[in-house]
């Protein structure tokens, strides 16, 4: 079955599996969405629940009063990208997916949850809504969400990927956090400089020599994917999302993912309790929380 939205300027799919998008093209016929190659990354833009990055082996330890001595195993970016969706048509310009917990996810995060991700379609922007509901009767819910879309770079058959650039909304003076690729854990407290004064930044694959890079300082909540050769690009809009994430492969694959991240990796200052971590999010007993990010194609 294909899964579709369309409209004058648009046409974006979607898949069941992981409840993600599949594909978002323009009326030119140009794909902007990575369309998965094992070479590089099998992958296109999976969504990334209940955690995002990795724990410490991967290990999630609760709270007593949530479940006593108890070790949860959740991999790297959590238990629902490889798992299958429901899927929900709202209306011409609207699809939603959504997943409740089978006995392997409550075995290792212990909350009877629904997470659903809406899409819908203006003119040519998706937007992308995250909501989950915590459906238990008494505990809070600790969680992290994230997107992780691929997007083709270069877009076209006659550019090189370092025709392209980044260029972020606002200047920006950052370092980054040092990571662990064999782990995929991080250090906050020991930083790199990485942006000074800098609205644009260069893509060149030697940015990934050491895997991703973390923007967790950014004052700009969007960045746009622009090519030097030609108007072509997109914009991602990630205002409820402290934590950009830019991520190409060493083998120099042909796309970027901007990966906006509600929270981030386990820091080596950091314990393995789940509801402790960094910028955590919580939910309480019946309610939903709510987080978007928008793609905007021009």
């Amino acid at each position: 079955m294909v899964i579709e939205l369309k409209n004058d300027f648009l046409t974006v799919q979607f898949k069941e599996f992981g409840g993600a998008l599949s594909s978002i093209k323009d009326n030119d016929g140009i794909e902007y969405l990575w369309q998965g190659d094992p070479k590089y990354w099998s992958s296109q833009a999976p969504v990334l629940f209940p955690i995002c990055g990795s724990l410490r082996d991967d290990e999630a330890i609760y709270r007593p009063n949530v479940r006593p001595h108890f070790t949860g195993i959740i991999p790297r970016h959590g238990l629902v990208r490889k798992k299958n969706f429901s899927y929900h048509p709202i209306s011409e310009d609207s699809v939603a997916f959504s997943i409740t917990p089978d006995s392997d996810m409550l075995a290792n995060y212990p909350y009877d949850f629904e997470l659903k991700i809406i899409y819908t379609l203006i003119e040519k922007t998706i937007k992308v809504t995250y909501q989950v509901t915590n459906r238990e009767s008494e505990k809070r819910m600790p969680y992290f969400i994230g997107g992780h879309p691929g997007f083709n770079c270069p877009l076209l058959d006659d550019e090189e990927y370092e025709d392209y650039y980044l260029e972020f909304e606002k200047e920006e003076t950052c370092s980054v956090p040092e990571t662990f690729p064999e782990t995929g854990l991080l250090d906050v407290t020991k930083r790199t400089p990485f942006l000074n004064h800098q609205k644009v930044l260069e893509l060149d694959y030697a940015l990934f020599a050491k895997d991703a890079i973390t923007l967790d300082c950014l004052t700009s909540r969007s960045v746009s994917l622009k090519s030097h050769k030609h108007a072509k690009g997109l914009r991602l809009d990630f205002s409820d999302f402290p934590n950009l994430i830019l991520w190409s492969t060493a083998n120099k694959s042909p796309f970027i993912a901007l990966e906006p991240w509600s929270g981030l990796s386990t820091s080596l200052d950091e314990s393995d309790v789940l509801e402790d971590k960094r910028q955590v999010t919580f939910v309480d007993a019946g309610k939903t929380s709510e987080k978007s990010f928008t793609i905007t194609i021009f």
